[in-house]
């Protein structure tokens, strides 16, 4: 049987159809749409079989809802190849029109001056739950008709820093949030690469990012009076990292405003500031239709 991980992996291994244009499929990981981490880390994926070189930034927008059940059409444009910095950009194609686009930069590792923040001192991962310890007991809250996909495992193993808070029952909080995150099982030698872990770590940057901004508001993604969506995505690679060891994701929103939330995110690995994000997202209220 296959194993969550290697499904993950798979995702992200995009088949070569023309130079430069690849096609990556398509899974139901949240709803609807296609999962926006989905998106982000399989563009990564199509810029990086392009150059031997490790990204270090990416600049995206998500322009249209994805359709699960569908395939999508990666295009890359070899903008510069330059000694320092190599440059692309990618956009997804699906049914005809551009639904993602992204610049990506890579370059070269270089020794130069040194700094980062302080890490946080927070719980050890193997002290803390994992999420689906935390989501069974939570069961009694969860209603029938949402139980399976509420329940279902995700391709990454979380584990919360925070008491996690009943989804069906929000209560505002401060607008922070942290887990530790990996993959369920190590990545093999012979798929090990610098592009894979990078990918897989743009995979699941998209967890929880954008709702850090509902959180002051006492709202999250189940909360019905909400249209939410990610707008834009950026992250920045620092230094080396590997996607199969325990992260530490801190996030932090620091305005709500025209119905725009923005949120920061910083990821440490053995004390290591090892990546950075911002993503500005789409929280719109909207009037609840009565019978």
């Amino acid at each position: 049987m296959m194993t969550l991980t290697q499904e993950l992996i798979d995702l992200l291994s995009l088949e070569k159809l023309e130079e430069d244009i690849y096609r990556g499929q398509s899974r139901n990981l949240v709803g609807k749409r296609v999962f926006g981490g989905q998106v982000l880390g399989q563009a990564l994926r199509a810029a990086s079989y392009t150059t031997d070189r490790p990204a270090h930034s990416l600049h995206a927008y998500f322009l249209f809802g994805g359709d699960v059940e569908a395939p999508i059409i990666y295009q890359v444009d070899r903008l510069r190849d330059g000694k320092s910095f190599v440059s692309r950009q990618v956009r997804a194609i699906q049914h005809g029109r551009t639904i993602f686009t992204a610049m990506v930069s890579f370059a070269t590792p270089e020794e130069g001056l040194n700094y980062q923040h302080h890490a946080p001192d927070v719980p050890a991962p193997e002290t803390l739950q994992n999420e689906k310890q935390i989501k069974q007991g939570l069961l009694e809250f969860v209603p029938e008709n949402v139980r399976n996909s509420f329940m279902r495992d995700r391709h990454v193993e979380l584990r919360p820093v925070e008491d996690i808070q009943n989804p069906f029952r929000p209560q505002p909080q401060l607008p922070h949030y942290s887990h530790y995150v990996r993959t369920h099982e190590q990545i093999q030698a012979e798929q090990d690469s610098i592009a894979l872990h990078q990918s897989i770590v743009a995979f699941y940057s998209d967890f929880t990012l954008m709702t850090t901004a509902l959180r002051p508001h006492g709202l999250n993604y189940l909360s019905p009076s909400l249209q939410c969506a990610s707008i834009d995505h950026a992250i920045y690679f620092h230094k080396p990292l590997r996607a199969d060891d325990w992260m530490l994701y801190e996030m932090e929103a620091t305005v709500s405003a025209s119905s725009r939330g923005l949120n920061f995110g910083r990821m440490w690995q053995n004390g290591e500031l090892v990546c950075s994000t911002v993503q500005e997202g789409l929280m719109r209220l909207r009037e609840i239709e009565t019978q």
